[in-house]
């Protein structure tokens, strides 16, 4: 089939953005690359893919020789449905591509929904390329996991009962929707009924038995009753500024992940100051903000499963949260093309009802947008079988004062740094003049997260710049 590839803009795209997680080159000049099979499998056990045979690492166009076409098209199908060598067996139509007088094969890789095996081999996909897991227990296990329909939370135990819970934190739980919502239909429920209502209950397919599940105790449980079905369970918080190699505080939690919610937050706050922060012209409390997000990220889309312990780690440069995961994709993520995974639905609902998360997806933009107003950062999050969360933080986020007049000490600590951060915006508006003579201060305002007076007034003392004329047709001139 010709098709010309500079009338298809969609794989044009996938050839100029270069190899990537989804995106694959293989030269097969002559024949098939034989590794390109451990790429479908790879492909097909991730988020699918893009392969394009007759071009080689470098992004050159080497072509396909055109006598070996129909050859390593007809190799390359009979193999992917042959389920001695691919299985389950795959079922993909290569499509031939004109590029500059050189025959390019395009193949599409879907996304599986049962895991792929090349030659007995299980192939995964990270951006450093192909990766045999097959001798990896966790890895295998994580990507079945992926694979299937069910949750890990969503474990049933028939034969533990409503008792097994701490009802004292069910009555938390509902003082807390009820608070955020006074005719929240748990306020009148029975304990037994708002379990059911938030799926924290259910049937097994298998035994036909009912009980409550995971979820359920992970979130109402009493200590004893979690350390019993699930002793992996905890979330290790550590502060480590002045001892470099151990820490200066601690908090080993191993709790329900309502209360574990509070302890951590209180821990964040312990440690952090609360810097003054504008929003605008609104004075907003940025560290809460995203100590809420992250923690509760942390909490309610781990992956139980592992016993891999979950951290939450101050310095005196970042925040770090760690926590095991069930990957959808690998690499850092990128806030405009991001697309959220339920990980644990019924412990996200909960979260959502009493008010310790939002929406889907919010949570990243919100840690985006205060973080920048906190340390004037971004943060990174990194997708991976470890989910990793770093919130970059300035330095006098996590410094102490002490001594005779602590009153003293936080005016003089907030006085320097005010007058570092004079500096820096000084510094920022040059920049903004020096690339936009024309910028309005609205523009400068927003861009620098601060009031258009706060601009105002550190222009007035920028000694070498002036705005020349009237209105939008002046100009900004800076004589350096």
């Amino acid at each position: 089939m010709k098709i010309s590839f500079h009338e298809n803009d969609y794989l044009q795209r996938q050839f100029q953005n270069g190899e990537k997680i989804d995106v694959e080159f293989k030269e097969s000049k002559n024949a098939l690359t034989k590794d390109v099979f451990d790429t479908v499998c790879s492909f097909n056990n991730r988020n699918g893919g893009h392969i394009l045979l007759g071009v080689n690492d470098k992004r050159q166009i080497v072509g396909v020789s055109k006598d070996k076409v129909d050859k390593v098209i007809k190799e390359f199908t009979t193999a992917i449905n042959n389920p001695q060598k691919m299985y389950s067996p795959l079922y993909l139509l290569p499509e031939v591509f004109d590029i500059d007088e050189k025959k390019v094969i395009y193949i599409r890789i879907p996304e599986g929904y049962q895991v792929c095996r090349h030659n007995g081999r299980i192939w995964d996909r990270s951006y450093e390329g192909d990766i045999n897991i097959t001798d990896h227990s966790e890895l295998v296990y994580k990507l079945y996991a992926r694979k299937q329909g069910s949750y890990f939370v969503n474990k049933i135990y028939p034969n533990l009962d409503i008792d097994f819970l701490d009802a004292s934190v069910i009555a938390k739980a509902k003082s807390m929707a009820a608070s955020r919502n006074q005719n929240h239909a748990w306020k009148d429920m029975s304990d037994e009924e708002l379990l059911r209502s938030a799926n924290l209950i259910l049937t097994d397919p298998e035994t036909k038995r009912e009980g409550i599940t995971l979820a359920a105790i992970l979130l109402f449980g009493k200590d004893n009753s979690i350390m019993s079905v699930l002793p992996q369970h905890k979330t290790d918080a550590i502060f480590r500024v002045e001892s470099k190699d151990r820490y200066d505080d601690r908090d080993v939690v191993i709790t329900n992940l309502i209360d574990s919610y509070d302890r951590l937050i209180e821990f964040g706050q312990k440690h952090l100051n609360d810097l003054f922060v504008l929003d605008g012209i609104v004075n907003v409390n940025a560290r809460d903000r995203i100590l809420r997000e992250i923690v509760s990220n942390t909490l309610a889309h781990r992956d139980f499963s592992s016993g891999y312990p979950a951290k939450m780690i101050i310095d005196d440069e970042n925040i770090t949260i760690e926590n095991s995961n069930l990957a959808h994709g690998m690499g850092v993520l990128d806030l405009q093309k991001f697309e959220p995974f339920p990980k644990n639905p019924a412990i996200s609902k909960v979260f959502r009802e009493i008010g310790l998360a939002d929406e889907l997806g919010s949570g990243m933009r919100n840690t985006y947008k205060y973080t920048q107003l906190y340390s004037g950062q971004n943060p990174l999050f990194e997708e991976g079988n470890i989910f990793r969360t770093i919130i970059p933080l300035k330095k006098i986020a996590t410094q102490k004062v002490g001594g005779g007049n602590v009153a003293q000490d936080v005016a003089r600590n907030v006085a320097r740094n005010v007058a570092q951060d004079k500096v820096a915006l000084a510094e920022f508006i040059k920049e903004k003049v020096r690339s936009n003579d024309r910028i309005t201060r609205k523009v400068i305002a927003d861009e620098a997260g601060v009031s258009v007076k706060t601009i105002e007034r550190a222009i007035k003392e920028i000694e070498n710049l002036q705005y020349v004329g009237t209105g939008s047709n002046g100009h900004w001139e800076l004589n350096e």
